[in-house]
């Protein structure tokens, strides 16, 4: 079975990436979905698209996103 690919954007020190951590380590599956966390203090391209919206979770397959604030209801959701 083909894991569902997720990219997460987030950068060191980020308390509400922290917060949605918790959220999608507690709701997603590891069996079912591969999450590649993306730190965008690494990319001027990156910073310019998610500065001021990550958290951002990224479905690979749609490439559509989902910011922050998320619950883990709005989570299952989004990747439904």
């Amino acid at each position: 079975m083909n894991k569902e690919k997720l990219l997460y954007y987030t950068t060191l020190g980020c308390h509400l990436c922290d917060q949605a951590r918790e959220i999608y380590q507690i709701t997603l599956n590891p069996e079912f979905f591969e999450i590649k966390e993306v730190d965008i203090a690494d990319s001027d391209e990156l910073i310019a698209l998610y500065g001021t919206r990550i958290p951002v979770i990224l479905r690979e397959d749609t490439q559509q996103t989902l910011g922050w604030p998320f619950t883990a209801a709005d989570l299952i959701r989004f990747l439904s």
